[in-house]
């Protein structure tokens, strides 16, 4: 197993190389204020029979896990994906894999409602085959914890005797997001986690122990540094590997990234509700706190992207009219994919749900100039969503969940085709397939 732990901190934060203690197969870490991610990279030999047999049948598998609780970001780790369990595949040619689902509900929980991938999965559009990015089926689930995950790595991953493998097995409970990347090109299974603070006291303080017979552990502490050009990022800071080198080296490096962190007055802070009453059409409605929007640049256009399960869908439809769409702020939709049955009720419905790729219409500059020298305004754009008809319960009142929609600029990038040498580079996000590959 390889292993890289990388803690990215605000670059007005003062830190000090004396902070870290390299002590033969030691790290120790003191009073570090960050955001962390690990990554830990297995081979085919070290994954449990029944998931590598599972594996095999993949050309590739990606699973993008996210919590419902709100969390701050920080450079390079800004990409956004739908709350809960968002999982993108594509089979191997005239390979069954109906284990697939089986083993999902093993790793994360029986209650996953998952049959088949033929059943449940939903397709995703293709922009183009000759530039095609996106993975060939999607599936989510609302998933609140990582507790069955935490029990299935401790049960089939670590080893009695393995007390650090353990402790990062506890430690995903108080993961933001996590990710678990699989191709059968590499073969190999890379799974990451981000935290966005140590969720104890804000501050990492501890020893990072390599061992015996193990990997060295590649281990960064760095911060953003101003970027030679709009669409790079230069990190800058101190290198160790655990195992290899006595103290900390300094680095300096740029890379392109297809995710920015967006300006201040481009609409970085929205809210979320659905509009009273909500009835069996309920208006899913994204309000941003100053009309003042303004793209990062001027080929950028703003996109709100929704996940949602099979008791609630959009009508294609009545999206499809241009003077309605208008009327709600909207400009266009990119994207309609999943479970649209107009009729049906949530209980025949074998599909996941739907995922919807909407175009905003914000205010234009010359609207904003007549609103004269007052405090700006909130605007907001309206999504119609239909609601199936439930399973009747003993109190007649469900309750159902949304997950929270991402809101994102998409940009047109020159560098485009460069983008995958990012190390940091995170795709696989769902809407990321439906724009072309520089964007």
């Amino acid at each position: 197993m390889r292993e890289r732990i990388t803690f990215i901190h605000e670059a007005e934060d003062a830190f000090s190389p004396d902070q870290l203690q390299v002590r033969n197969d030691t790290l120790h870490i003191n009073s570090l204020g960050a955001a962390r991610e690990d990554r830990l990279t297995f081979s085919p030999h070290e994954l449990p029979q029944e998931l590598w047999q599972v594996l095999k049948q993949c050309h590739e598998l990606h699973i993008r896990w996210v919590s419902s609780n709100p969390y701050s970001s920080i450079l390079p780790f800004v990409s956004r994906a739908s709350p809960g369990l968002n999982l993108f595949f594509t089979p191997r040619q005239n390979r069954s894999v109906d284990q697939l689902c089986p083993l999902l509900q093993k790793i994360f929980g029986l209650h996953l409602k998952c049959s088949t991938p033929q059943d449940t999965f939903t397709g995703l559009p293709m922009v183009s085959e000759r530039f095609a990015t996106s993975s060939a089926f999607q599936y989510h689930q609302l998933l609140p914890s990582l507790a069955e995950l935490k029990s299935y790595v401790q049960q089939k991953i670590c080893s009695a005797s393995d007390l650090s493998c353990h402790a990062k097995a506890v430690a995903l409970h108080s993961a933001d997001y996590l990710d678990i990347d699989y191709d059968a090109i590499s073969q190999s299974l890379v799974l990451s986690v981000f935290r966005h603070a140590s969720p104890s006291s804000g501050i990492w303080d501890e020893t990072l122990r390599k061992v015996v017979g193990s990997a060295n552990i590649e281990v960064g502490i760095l911060a953003n540094e101003k970027p030679t050009e709009p669409e790079r990022l230069s990190l800058g800071g101190f290198l160790t590997v655990i195992g290899e080198d006595t103290k900390p080296t300094p680095t300096l490096f740029s890379f392109p990234s297809r995710h920015h962190l967006s300006p201040q007055d481009s609409g970085r802070t929205y809210h979320t509700t659905f509009t009273r009453p909500t009835g069996l059409h309920p208006t899913l409605r994204l309000t941003f706190r100053s009309p003042l929007m303004t793209p990062p640049s001027s080929t950028c256009a703003l996109h709100t992207y929704l996940t949602l399960p099979s008791h609630i869908f959009p009508d294609k439809y009545q999206l499809s009219d241009p003077l309605f769409l208008a009327s709600k702020n909207l400009r266009s939709v990119r994207s309609v994919a999943g479970e649209t049955d107009l009729e049906a009720p949530d209980w025949v419905i074998q599909k996941w749900g739907s995922a919807l790729l909407v175009e905003l219409a914000p205010p234009s500059s010359d609207i904003q100039s007549t609103r004269g020298s007052g405090p700006p305004e909130s605007w907001h754009a309206d999504i119609p969503l239909h609601l199936r008809y439930l399973r009747p319960s003993a109190g007649g009142i469900t309750e159902v969940e949304v997950p929270w929609p991402v809101v994102f600029w998409a940009c047109t990038a020159e560098e485009g085709s460069k983008m995958s040498v990012n190390p940091f580079d995170r795709v696989n996000l769902g809407y990321d397939g439906l724009f072309g590959p520089k964007t």
